[in-house]
Parts: C-alpha cells; sequence; structure tokens
C-alpha cells in the first residue's frame, strides 16, 4: 500500500492490514529458520509497510487528541 491509499482506508482496514504484515513478516522469519528465503528485500519492504500502517494510525489518533 502507498501512503494514498493508506490515507483513504478506514481505521479497521488499517488494523487488519497491520495484523496481515506482521503475520507476513513472521512467515519470513520461519523461512530463514526452515529453508532458505529467495527474496531477501521482502525484510525490508515488509518493516516499511508495517512503519507506513503504524504512522499513518498514530496521526489518525494525534488528530483525534487535538480535536
Amino acid at each position: 500500500m502507498d501512503k494514498n491509499e493508506l490515507r483513504k482506508s478506514t481505521e479497521p482496514v488499517l488494523k487488519e492490514e497491520l495484523k496481515k504484515l506482521r503475520e507476513q513478516l513472521y512467515n519470513l522469519r520461519t523461512q530463514t529458520v526452515t529453508e532458505k528465503v529467495a527474496d531477501t528485500t521482502s525484510f525490508g519492504n515488509s518493516k516499511r509497510d508495517i512503519a507506513r500502517v503504524l504512522t499513518e494510525l498514530r496521526s489518525r489518533e494525534l488528530k483525534k487528541a487535538k480535536a
């Protein structure tokens, strides 16, 4: 998801996306233990996506607190 998609999404959708991304990162970590991971850049991409979602959720939290 890019930042425009994140901004258009609702909070429950963002939380579901966060859950999905964290599961994906967990699966990547378990693959490193059990087998060879073909694309090692997927670790960084997953972490970046998680950070984007968390940032959007936090900015919404702060906007609610101001209002």
